[in-house]
């Protein structure tokens, strides 16, 4: 059996795995770590507080310093609601596509992690090569949080990580953080015939959004000079308002799901502090005027670090090298490459399938996609082993 054709097998099974990120992964991670240690890798698995999840960590070849990390994420976004022409959790083959959710967005890279593993002779390894098989990055990169702050006290220090996101194979170097927030609003309910006589959130959560929708416009001018990002700003953006109970019923709770990507750490501290002063000097006092018990609380659901190019990165380097490609480039999206960037590795973004495809019905990678990061990847081997 090909490489290719073993990795489609393994995309098979790893599809069927329905790893929503609500849902447990455990079952998935039990499957690699079964594969991975037939394949001589030591493998260390670190559960969630709830247990229901957990990473994976996996080395083969010696226990030295340096290096190379290949990353992906076994967490899937929900399927419900969207126009499948197949089951999502099974895979077909069809005009050279495989579809099945998470093909491209990211099973279709771990499984020719692990068809390339399972070709390699650990023996022959001069430097380690890990594996970083994470949780929830699709709900705030819970998982690769966690994992990192495992890493910081590792007794072995990796140097580059490749992260197998879809780019279509294209070299990518830089991407948008991604912080992601829910602000709760409590008033105080009541007769609808009588809204004087209530305090409502709905109401209140508008002007709140009214008024990240005015922080919005003035990032635009505060893009970078000959940004590189598309659009060149941050972006900002409002995933949802909800709260009351009936009609005829003043809400006493709401809340709003935001977002927004900063492509500088300024606009971080921007973003944060426009909102934090309206709501403590306009919108919070209003609402107390009226009601001595009204509350504005933001629970931060994730904030992660956008991936910041670097003029020296040998990850970067590699990846151009074993794929041909002469141009790097920089995404909107964001990925776990700025939090392993974080604890010192030169990180690198580069996998089969395109993010067009990533979260739609009908996800699916192309097999000449998977070739390619199948030879990217054991090129990757050879350089750990020369």
């Amino acid at each position: 059996m090909s490489t290719l054709s073993r990795a489609q097998e393994i995309l098979g099974d790893l599809i069927g795995f329905p790893t929503i990120s609500v849902d447990s992964n455990l079952q998935m991670i039990d499957y690699l770590r079964e594969m991975l240690e037939k394949a001589g890798a030591e493998v260390v698995i670190h559960s969630d507080d709830s247990g229901a999840k957990a990473n994976l960590w996996a080395t083969l070849g010696p226990k030295l310093d340096g290096g190379i990390v290949l990353s992906g994420h076994t967490d899937v976004v929900p399927v419900a609601e969207q126009d499948w022409t197949s089951d999502p959790f099974e895979m077909v083959l069809k005009d050279d596509r495989l579809y099945g959710r998470g093909a491209c967005d990211m099973k279709g890279f771990i499984a020719c992690c692990l068809a390339l593993i399972e070709t390699v002779d650990v023996a022959s390894l001069k430097r380690p090569l890990h594996c970083a098989f994470t949780y929830d990055e699709e709900t705030a990169c819970l998982g690769a949080q966690a994992l990192v702050g495992e890493l910081r006290n590792f007794s072995l220090k990796p140097e580059i990580c490749v992260i197998g996101e879809p780019t279509g194979m294209r070299v990518i170097e830089g991407h948008k953080g991604c912080c992601e927030y829910t602000t709760h609003f409590t008033g105080l309910e009541g007769h609808g015939s009588a809204p004087d006589a209530g305090l409502n959130a709905v109401e209140y959560a508008v002007k709140y959004v009214s008024h990240l929708l005015d922080v919005r416009e003035g990032l635009k001018s505060r893009a970078p000079e000959n940004g590189r990002f598309d659009p060149p700003w941050t972006t900002l953006n409002i995933g949802g308002l909800h709260g009351g109970v009936a009609h005829n019923v003043i809400p006493g709770k709401a809340h709003v799901e935001w977002e927004f990507r900063p492509v500088q750490n300024s606009d971080y501290d921007y973003v944060t502090g426009e909102v934090r002063r309206y709501v403590q000097d306009t919108l919070l006092p209003q609402m107390k005027e009226r009601w001595p018990d009204a509350e504005v609380i933001t629970e931060t659901i994730g904030e992660v670090a956008g991936l910041e190019p670097m003029a020296v990165n040998e990850a970067r380097d590699l990846v151009l090298a074993l794929t041909g490609e002469n141009d790097v480039d920089v995404v909107a999206f964001a990925t776990e490459g700025g939090l392993f960037q974080s604890i010192g590795m030169d990180v690198v973004v580069c996998g089969p399938g395109y993010i067009a495809q990533a979260h739609k019905p009908d996800e699916y990678v192309e097999l000449s996609q998977m070739a390619q990061c199948l030879d990217m990847l054991d090129g990757i081997a050879a350089r750990l082993a020369s």
